[in-house]
This record gives structure tokens, sequence and C-alpha cells, in this order.
């Protein structure tokens, strides 16, 4: 597995179905943050494509999750689909959690209550992205942290729907 190189950027353009704000502004947040962490640095390289950089376009279409890959220029090079069947206890959970940490915050929870929920997101986060390194497997070399910034919009994505 390829390790994360600060400021290594295989993806330099992230394009989402639209701009509809999520539920929640902890949820819009989230997401936003995954964007940006994304392109200041990641590591995602296709096989067969040679070296990018690439832009990715990602949606959820009929319980599907959609990998457009696209060149610098942004013209289509490959589109990697995948079923959503296996991620979904994890979005389901995922979407608790988000929900548990917003009510701990708006209830004032103690700092203890809101870190062990903060805790059991992360945990969510590293099965998500063991779950999606392990589907791209073979057709896309990804680091743990692109591959976890990833589950984050497949989770914001599917809250859409």
């Amino acid at each position: 597995m390829p390790d994360r190189v600060h400021g290594k950027r295989d993806l330099v353009s992230i394009v989402l179905p639209d701009a509809t704000p999520l539920p929640s502004p902890y949820a819009e947040a989230d997401r936003r943050q995954a964007v940006e962490d994304l392109l200041a640095g990641n590591c995602f390289r296709p096989d067969g494509l040679g070296h990018g950089p690439y832009g990715l376009a990602i949606a959820v279409r009929d319980g599907r999750l959609i990998l457009d890959i696209r060149d610098a220029q942004d013209q289509p090079l490959h589109a990697l689909v995948l079923a959503l069947g296996p991620f979904r206890r994890l979005i389901k959970d995922y979407h608790l959690v988000v929900e548990s940490h917003e009510k701990a915050v708006a209830e004032g929870g103690s700092e203890a209550r809101i870190q062990a929920i903060d805790m059991g997101r992360r945990g969510l986060h590293n099965e998500g992205a063991e779950l999606l390194t392990t589907r791209l497997a073979g057709r896309v070399e990804i680091d743990f942290e692109t591959a976890r910034r990833l589950f984050t919009l497949v989770c914001a994505l599917h809250q859409r729907i």
C-alpha cells in the first residue's frame, strides 16, 4: 500500500453531482473538509492509465458508487462502478454517529461523551477505508487517508438520496 506523501496529488479535482447542501451544517462541513483534505494530498493511481493528474467525478446512482476518472483536461478516461451493498451498514452507522455527535454538541454534552462518539466515527472511517481499498484492489492504488476521505464523500452522497 502506498504511503501518502504530503502534498502529493494524483487527484487535482473532485466533482460531486450538485452543490445542494447536506441536511445539517455538521455533515456539510464534514463533506467540505473531506474534499479540501483530498485535494491537499492524495494517492489515487488507476491501473493502466499512466500517471495523473486526474480529476474524479463521484456519484451514487441506482445503488452503485460511480467513480468517473478524468484527465487534467476533464476528458473521460475510465469509470469504475461499485455496488453499495457492502457499504450500507457502515454508511448507516456513520450517519447515526454523525447525528449523535450533533445532538451531543447541541445539548452541551460532556467532552468525554463527545470524544467517545468521535472515536466511534473514526473507527467507522477506518472500516470504510479498508473496505473501499479492498473493493478497488487491482483497479486503483490508493492510500489509507485518501480512502478515508473518499468514504466520507460516499456517505455524504448517500445522505442526499
